[in-house]
């Protein structure tokens, strides 16, 4: 089993997300899809996120854009940073994952094709209502279901969850329950790991 905390708002999860599919299929692996809020774990463990924004390095600046593009090209993914809002809010998009279950993949990919392709802020309800009919989605009970105190609560929960497990970041990934892995550059550990839990319960 893979546990996937994410949340739809860091480019580098995107890249986690549409490339963890093919390698869970392969071998057999279910992932579990965790809805988090990225900004609630860098307040609580990680504000040094905060610092790099404000001060950034120029020279790893640079280098970060085109390592994104990179790892986008051999994803064969559109990416690119948002001109216009970034970051993002992403509290109701991530509470529409939560209200989805385990159905949200579709959505979820939607949300970030909408922001990382098209630099359109999720935090709108008017983004959000085009991105529910992109995937047939009913736009009154989308809205009426993110509103509920017990998906608010799940996405809270879920938040505590992944730190209190050691996370500090989006993706968290585990294998197995307690075996952690950060980022998409991780993957092929995960793969390792699963290959080294497959062979060992032959």
């Amino acid at each position: 089993m893979i546990e996937f905390f994410f949340d739809c708002s860091s480019p580098w999860t995107y890249l986690a997300f549409h490339n963890i599919q093919p390698l869970a299929t392969e071998l057999g692996a279910e992932i579990i899809w965790r809805p988090i809020l990225v900004g609630g774990i860098f307040n609580t463990v990680n504000p040094s996120v905060y610092a790099q924004r404000e001060t950034p390095v120029p020279l790893k600046a640079r280098y970060m854009k085109k390592d994104l593009a990179d790892w986008a090209r051999s994803a064969g993914l559109a990416i690119k940073m948002p001109p216009t809002v970034f970051p993002v809010n992403s509290v109701k998009a991530m509470r529409g994952c939560i209200w989805l279950g385990q159905d949200m993949v579709p959505f979820a990919t939607a949300v970030f094709e909408t922001y990382w392709g098209g630099d359109k802020d999720i935090s709108q309800d008017a983004v959000l209502a085009e991105i529910c009919k992109k995937v047939g989605i009913d736009e009154q009970e989308f809205f009426a279901g993110i509103s509920e105190q017990g998906i608010k609560d799940q996405l809270k929960a879920n938040t505590e969850e992944v730190v209190a497990r050691g996370g500090f970041g989006s993706p968290t990934i585990f294998v197995g329950k307690t075996d952690m892995y950060f980022g998409n550059d991780r993957l092929p550990l995960i793969r390792e790991a699963l290959l080294r839990r497959k062979a060992s319960a032959a």
